[in-house]
């Protein structure tokens, strides 16, 4: 996968959530709804090919699109 792979939306909600966030937390930093949230979560780990966040967060490092 060629980096850049997400949205920047996308990125700034992975961002958060390896701050341990929640998805109301996000939500409501980001000023947009709980589904949305989820909604740019899942469009990402299709786009990564994985099945849950962790493995999404664990694919984006390994790729360089996120740092913790």
């Amino acid at each position: 996968m060629a980096k850049g792979i997400l949205t920047n939306r996308e990125h700034q909600v992975f961002k958060l959530l390896i701050e341990n966030k929640t998805t109301k937390e996000i939500a409501d930093e980001l000023r947009i709804s709980e589904k949305t949230v989820r909604n740019h979560i899942s469009n990402a780990m299709q786009k990564l090919g994985v099945k849950g966040r962790a493995s999404a967060v664990i694919e984006l490092i390994r790729l360089g699109e996120l740092s913790i």
